[in-house]
């Protein structure tokens, strides 16, 4: 609960998008977005883009998305929906079609393999800790699906649906104590060792 979970869907399914929290558009474009809700009622308004449009448990409804001018455009949860209503922000990201296409042709790779010992240990971490039981990375034994999809976490603005921005020490407090920064989120703590932590960090750090 409290983000939000954006996919590409594509002709070819094995080349749909899965990411969290931002969705980037080509300038100029109409773009089709179908809501849906797992949990409770919300409401998905950018402002400078559309006008609101609940996402209802059982019920998807739709909304058209045109960004006339490039631009970073945030949008909010509209609707309260729980105690960390007011961090269930969104962010669209309005490019250029040439700048899409390289961004969608990223995102559609797998995760890169670690570059070195440190991104190396990392994985093992996350792969064997409990990481992996909640969270995607494609490439990898990971594939819950409780959290967000974390293929190319790096490659995002920020984290835990734009509470921080994304930084190393911002992505090591939210590993180490997500409910200090998020309160009654789903992700639980896990206990890692300072080297591990580090290692972890290092490792999602590099995913783009």
């Amino acid at each position: 609960q409290w983000w939000w979970e954006v996919r590409y869907a594509g002709n070819d399914p094995s080349q749909s998008i899965v990411t969290a929290n931002e969705i980037h558009v080509p300038v100029g474009e109409p773009v089709k977005v179908e809501l849906d809700s797992l949990d409770v009622i919300h409401s998905f308004w950018v402002p400078n883009l559309a006008g609101k449009r609940d996402p209802i448990p059982g019920r998807p409804s739709q909304l058209t998305l045109i960004a006339d001018k490039p631009g970073i455009y945030r949008g909010q949860c509209a609707e309260f929906c729980g105690y960390q209503h007011a961090h269930m922000a969104i962010t669209v990201i309005a490019e250029s079609r040439e700048a899409f296409d390289a961004w969608q042709s990223r995102q559609n790779a797998v995760a890169s393999a670690p570059g070195g010992e440190e991104e190396r240990r990392g994985q093992q971490a996350f792969l064997f800790t409990g990481c992996a039981l909640c969270h995607t990375i494609r490439g990898t034994p990971a594939s819950g699906t409780v959290g967000p999809d974390l293929t190319h976490l790096a490659s995002r603005r920020a984290l835990a649906a734009d509470t921080l921005a994304m930084t190393p020490g911002a992505l090591a407090a939210w590993i180490a104590d997500p409910q200090s920064v998020k309160p009654g989120a789903k992700m639980p703590r896990i206990a890692l060792s300072a080297d591990d932590l580090n290692a972890v960090v290092a490792y999602l750090g590099s995913l783009e």
